[in-house]
């Protein structure tokens, strides 16, 4: 019963249509060599009327595959949106460039206009991004509004290619009196350091039509940081900002804290792990202070902070009424410092918004101090660089493991550094009398599960396993509403909150498939699964 349960779910998301003229294959985990293995899916593209979007992600795509693909796509003059992430899983590198090319030219002969490029997860490597550089720089790509490039593995040079290109798309596009108007940028995990981050910096600067900056992961120093700050003060209709997991120090977090004071729509801030250090985290309180009107989220997580300077961040948010949450966690403001942060924020009736201060790493000592100062001051660049990588934590006290950074932005490698612990930090983290936040913690574990992967998969399972058992063996856990939200969150339930469904990947579908066969799962909520399917 749950497996048909399941089944019927995965049906269900297959065919749910999220935009209007929509064909989708989405996570049907499939592999297509050959031009005969998608001669069903080349009939149903080319007998399909209107053709807007079309979702390949979760499939596994060869050459000949996606040329015949291609071919299918040459009279689409509506097409929209290429929803085409992790689609190259198992293929030779060398297979992901003409495969690409293939498409992009189909694209470009339809005269179509892009709207959404998504393809992220598939891991291409600059040669990848070589592959779609054409159709960046044709006027198929010309009212493009959202890039999404997660996890490709670009590096330096795919950083450079793909900046040259968007910057000839809006020299082209601006000639022909429509500039490129890039609204959505995501490019997280892609190894771009400073020169790839600077060329796009470049790029954007050029634009100034971004909303979202999404580049966590990057390997990016104060010099790259620095760029993009610059290159921020010309976007003003910027909503979010996430640069976690890069290194700031103080010049890149003061270079930073200076476009913020440019901006007034940031809603956003992510710099999360991003080193910025005291004196930085004081200048983003100034900016803070001093403006972003409309703020909705600051995250300064390891970051090095000490107390004063987090207190002075808490003072920053006072007065701003959009405000959700603050998170300081994993700083160094030691016991004291975490319970006087905690009596600014009730102070100022914001205590709900503080996040947790659980993996505080204490008061740094003097020698701490002091070397800190000493990088600080160190002129020549690659020195400093050399040092920021090397004390990217305290020297004396080494990062715990840290549960609430992977929940902000999960991936294999950040779940498996946590250790054989991770279901106890999990447990810890997630807020089990919270169904809805349970779910969300449900679907972003559960996002990275890889069942060819027997280390990521049993952690993923083990995780999940701890999390909900826990909280179905809680009398005031509200098991339904966890069913609901999650539901909702999948995109198969209106939700009165208009909440925002997350993208499904296989693994969604995967670790729920075998929660319900688990004993701690209520077998009344399987048939509230089955009802809901059966309507």
């Amino acid at each position: 019963m749950a497996t048909d349960v399941v089944a019927q779910l995965a049906d269900s998301l297959a065919k749910t249509q999220v935009t209007e003229g929509e064909l989708s294959y989405k996570g049907q985990g499939r592999k297509f060599d050959n031009a005969k293995a998608v001669e069903e899916m080349v009939k149903e593209i080319q007998e399909f009327k209107g053709l807007q979007a079309l979702r390949l992600e979760g499939n596994t795509y060869g050459v000949e595959a996606a040329q015949a693909i291609a071919k299918a796509l040459e009279t689409k003059s509506e097409f929209k949106y290429c929803y085409w992430s992790d689609m190259f899983t198992g293929r030779l590198r060398s297979e992901i460039p003409p495969a690409l090319n293939s498409l992009g030219a189909a694209l470009m002969t339809a005269g179509a206009r892009l709207t959404v490029l998504d393809l992220s997860d598939n891991a291409f490597g600059p040669d990848g991004v070589k592959g779609i550089e054409k159709l960046l720089k044709s006027t198929a790509c010309h009212t493009l509004q959202e890039l999404r490039l997660n996890n490709c593995g670009m590096g330096i040079g795919g950083g450079k290619i793909l900046a040259a290109a968007l910057t000839e798309c809006y020299k082209q596009s601006s000639a022909q009196g429509t500039p490129l108007e890039l609204k959505v940028f995501i490019a997280g995990r892609n190894r771009l350091e400073n020169d790839g981050a600077t060329a796009l910096a470049q790029a954007f600067q050029l634009m100034g039509s971004l909303e979202e900056v999404h580049v966590p992961q990057n390997g990016i120093n104060h010099p790259g940081v620095t760029a993009l700050a610059t290159a921020m003060q010309h976007n003003p209709q910027l909503r979010v900002l996430n640069l976690n997991d890069n290194t700031f120090t103080k010049k890149g977090a003061i270079a930073m804290a200076q476009a913020l004071k440019h901006l007034r729509s940031v809603q956003v801030i992510n710099f999360g792990d991003c080193l910025v250090r005291s004196e930085g985290a004081i200048a983003i309180a100034e900016a803070v202070t001093e403006g972003l009107p409309i703020l909705k989220e600051l995250n300064l997580s390891f970051g090095e902070i000490t107390g004063e300077a987090a207190l002075l961040v808490a003072q920053s948010v006072e007065g701003k009424a959009t405000l959700e949450k603050l998170d300081l966690n994993g700083n160094c403001l030691g016991e004291e410092g975490c319970d006087a942060l905690r009596e600014v924020m009730d102070g100022l009736n914001m205590g709900d918004l503080l996040g947790a201060l659980s993996d505080d790493e204490g008061e740094p000592d003097e020698e701490d101090e002091d070397e800190d100062d000493y990088e600080e001051d160190d002129d020549v660049e690659e020195e400093e660089d050399r040092s920021v990588n090397q004390v990217s934590s305290p020297p004396s006290v080494p990062r715990p493991p840290d549960a609430s950074s992977f929940l902000c932005l999960p991936s294999p490698d950040k779940l498996l550094k946590l250790g054989t612990k991770r279901a106890l930090l999990f447990e810890q983290q997630v807020d089990v009398a919270d169904a809805g936040k349970t779910a969300e913690a449900f679907l972003k574990i559960s996002s990275v599960y890889n069942e060819e992967d027997e280390e990521v998969k049993s952690a993923v399972l083990d995780s999940i396993d701890a999390i909900l058992r826990k909280a179905f063996a809680s009398p005031s856990f509200q098991g339904y509403d966890f069913v609901s939200s999650l539901l909702v969150m999948l995109g198969l339930l209106k939700s009165e909150d208009k909440v925002k469904p997350v993208r499904v990947v296989p693994g969604h579908l995967q670790v729920l498939e075998y929660v319900v066969r688990q004993d701690y799962f209520p077998q009344d909520h399987i048939a509230v699964l089955e009802a809901f399917m059966s309507q």
